[in-house]
């Protein structure tokens, strides 16, 4: 504690804060170092499987830049068949579009592209509230994780590894440390090649301590840096740690999401960032595949922390080694930026929990990236004030040391601590707390229970004038501000410790089909590999048949035969139950040539999607007045739907409100715009929907009594009897 208070002194006094923001990351630079990844074309596998071929690889390379006329100053292996070619400084004049394009076009090569910096993800300059609010439960913020009653559940596990992919760390840090003096920090890993951006003296090695990524003046003289922006040592890797995994329940500074689990540092930032090809060698090390000139990691991870990334599209190359780690059973969770705009490089790969930031409230922090690729949201630091103490922000471990580490502390209101690169290792250590109770859960399966953990729907802000959040449609589409979270921008829904965990024991359905499919032949499937979480046991097997028209029979409850279908296809599913009362299940697809297996959840239909409809489809309402919708869901067990208008349930009183049966009342006063949109959502699969659009019109002004007959000036009351009589007259004499 003396030394938590020897760092709030000294941020009174200077402008430590400056390094416990995330620094502004480089957008859009030209690289003064080009490098270049190739994928020669083959057989072996990422992995490294091949390395007894790597001498013909080399050759393959060297045959290509020669056909290309590719003047590759170096060639480092990422594996068999991935390299890195370094150009040199006289090829670097022409285009590296040009480059690629010339690779790309050679038939030895599978594929080319840039070797791109990455950064530690930028953020705005907010304050940070000092208490850890983000640990507790919706009593503290809506979007609080409820690691508390997590906790009750499991603190985690020694037999799970969570690798954090950084700046490193600083191993003497009193809330971390290194495993051999009692903490919980494994020997990790240096992966930043260059030099100068390693500033270690070295390159790769094998010490992960952050020895500070200080941009100065001097460093921008530096051809390799000139278009770095110069600013302090951000510690970042340290702030990531304490988040994932501080030490906890020791009566002293803050506690980890996790309490047990081992972590691995493994650096791959350095002064300005870091590049793809040491990123994806270290995330490959750091699953415990193999990657040349590297010892083997000889403590795998199962989770892998990635709070970094830069604008563009996922890269083949990170598509192929995040596929690999995946069938390795390892998850990758990526922040997804700090721009506003669309979901960065790497959290927009297939097969990642990527991470939006969410506000206290539940909405989307301003500066946090969105759309269609994010996994779920979670709270990434924001303050409800433009001056003095940030009164929502994520406090974690940190140094007060501008370039080289000085004194170790925390962040705090002063000192703060915001952006997505904090709210995915919330999310990191969640999956390791679920990977603690069911090793069995492979990376797919993680993404999908935090998804059902997830707490939904998201809030819609109180002020009316904050947006709807929408996907952005390019890069210069930009949402900087607060908005109203979709499951289209900002996932499933919030991330909740205590929910995912509740998702993570479940057990899992698994079935393997043996056999040969032939046309009216018969084909087994097993339940037996099915597995429950740590501590339970599977009791009971059921098969039924879940769409279509088949046959099938079981002579053991995990074991049913069917019989191949002539045409058509059918789904055979498995429904499986442990001795807690949990369920799963597996769904198999049954055709004449083939069986496919869909995993389940205990509340989802794979059959067929969902389909809602809304009748009618358009009306228009006058203002104040009534309207009643139905909807209708098929291809669902449940056929209830929750009503919105506009985007907010249940409606509100500026655009008209509708009840649980689809009741609308429309707002007293024509609304601007005077069109409202009416959405029925499935409560069975949030994800689809289906509208009304309602015109509200004004209300007719109401009729004015007629004036009483004047008596004078030759009006008078109307003798109706007398007006009738002329009237009939008047028409005998027509017809006559």
């Amino acid at each position: 504690m003396q030394v938590r208070r020897l760092l709030l002194a000294l941020t009174a006094t200077c402008a430590a804060n400056l390094a416990a923001q995330e620094p502004d990351a480089l957008r859009d630079r030209q690289d003064p170092e080009p490098r270049i990844i190739v994928k020669l074309r083959g057989d072996a596998e990422i992995d490294g499987a091949g390395r007894a071929r790597a001498q013909d690889a080399r050759k393959a390379l060297d045959s290509v830049a020669s056909r290309t006329r590719i003047n590759a100053r170096s060639m480092a292996a990422l594996g068999s068949r991935l390299h890195v070619l370094d150009i040199a400084p006289e090829a670097a004049s022409e285009s590296i579009d040009a480059t690629l394009a010339r690779l790309n076009a050679d038939p030895a090569v599978e594929y080319a592209e840039l070797d791109r910096r990455r950064y530690v993800h930028a953020a705005p300059n907010d304050f940070l509230y000092a208490q850890q609010w983000y640990l507790h439960g919706a009593t503290a913020a809506p979007s609080a994780i409820d690691a508390e009653r997590a906790w009750d559940v499991t603190t985690g596990s020694q037999d799970v590894v969570v690798a954090f992919l950084d700046t490193g760390v600083l191993y003497d840090h009193p809330d971390l440390q290194s495993a051999a003096v009692g903490g919980r920090l494994l020997p990790g890993y240096d992966f930043v090649s260059p030099v100068a951006a390693a500033n270690d003296g070295d390159g790769r090695d094998a010490d992960a301590t952050d020895p500070g990524d200080w941009v100065s003046a001097a460093d921008r003289q530096n051809t390799a840096f000139a278009s770095c922006q110069q600013r302090s040592s951000s510690w970042h890797g340290t702030r990531v740690a304490g988040i994932i995994g501080a030490r906890s329940n020791n009566a002293d500074g803050m506690a980890g999401v996790t309490w047990q689990p081992w972590l691995l540092p493994v650096r791959v930032l350095g002064k300005c960032g870091g590049r793809d090809s040491d990123i994806l060698a270290a995330m490959l090390w750091a699953a415990g595949i193999h990657v040349d000139g590297v010892p083997d990691n000889p403590f795998p991870a199962q989770v892998l922390n990635l709070s970094l990334g830069s604008e563009g599209s996922c890269s083949r190359a990170y598509q192929d080694v995040i596929e690999a780690i995946a069938s390795r059973g390892g998850l990758v969770v990526v922040s997804a930026g700090n721009d506003g705009g669309p979901v960065e490089s790497p959290a927009n790969c297939p097969g990642v929990a990527a991470v939006a930031g969410l506000r206290h409230t539940g909405t989307k922090v301003g500066y946090s990236s969105l759309g269609p690729q994010i996994a779920l949201g979670a709270p990434a630091g924001n303050c409800v004030n433009t001056t003095g103490a940030c009164l929502y922000s994520i406090m974690t471990a940190t140094n007060a040391g501008t370039t080289t580490p000085t004194i170790h502390g925390y962040t705090d209101q002063l000192n703060y601590n915001v952006g997505t690169s904090f709210s995915a290792p919330i999310v990191a250590g969640i999956a390791a707390l679920m990977a603690s109770v069911n090793g069995s859960l492979d990376a797919a399966q993680l993404i999908e229970r935090l998804q059902e953990g997830a707490t939904k729907p998201f809030p819609v802000s109180a002020d009316s004038s904050v947006p709807q959040c929408h996907v952005p449609v390019a890069r210069s589409d930009i949402q900087n501000a607060e908005c109203s979270c979709t499951t289209d921008t900002c996932g499933a829904g919030m991330a909740n410790a205590s929910g995912a965990l509740a998702a993570a024991q479940r057990p899992v359905a698994k079935v393997t089909v043996s056999g040969a499919f032939t046309l009216g032949g018969t084909v087994t499937l097993s339940g037996l590999g099915s597995t429950a979480a740590a501590g339970r046991s599977v009791t009971d097997y059921q098969w039924s048949l879940a769409c279509g028209s088949g046959n099938f029979t079981t002579t053991d409850p995990a074991i049913a035969a069917i019989e191949v279908p002539t045409r058509g296809s059918f789904t055979l599913r498995l429904a499986i139950t442990d001795d807690a009362g949990r369920a799963d299940r597996a769904d198999v697809v049954v055709t004449p040539t083939a069986a496919t297996r869909t995993p389940g959840t205990a509340s989802s239909v794979v059959c067929a999607p969902v389909e809602v409809d809304v009748s009618p489809a358009t009306t228009s309402v006058q203002a104040g007045g009534t309207r009643t919708f139905t909807a209708t869901v098929i291809n669902a067990a449940d056929t209830t739907v929750t009503w919105h208008v506009d985007g907010v349930v249940g409606g509100n009183a500026t655009f008209g409100t509708i009840s649980a049966t689809g009741a609308y009342t429309a707002p007293a006063s024509v609304p601007s715009p005077a069109i409202v949109t009416v959405t029925a959502v499935s409560n069975q699969d949030s994800t689809r929907s289906a509208s009304a659009s309602v015109s509200i019109t004004a209300a007719p002004a109401p009729v004015s009594a007629p004036a009483p007959a004047s008596s004078g000036g030759g009006g008078g009351a109307i003798d109706v009897a007398a007006l009738l009589a002329l009237l009939l007259a008047s028409l005998r004499g027509k017809h006559r």
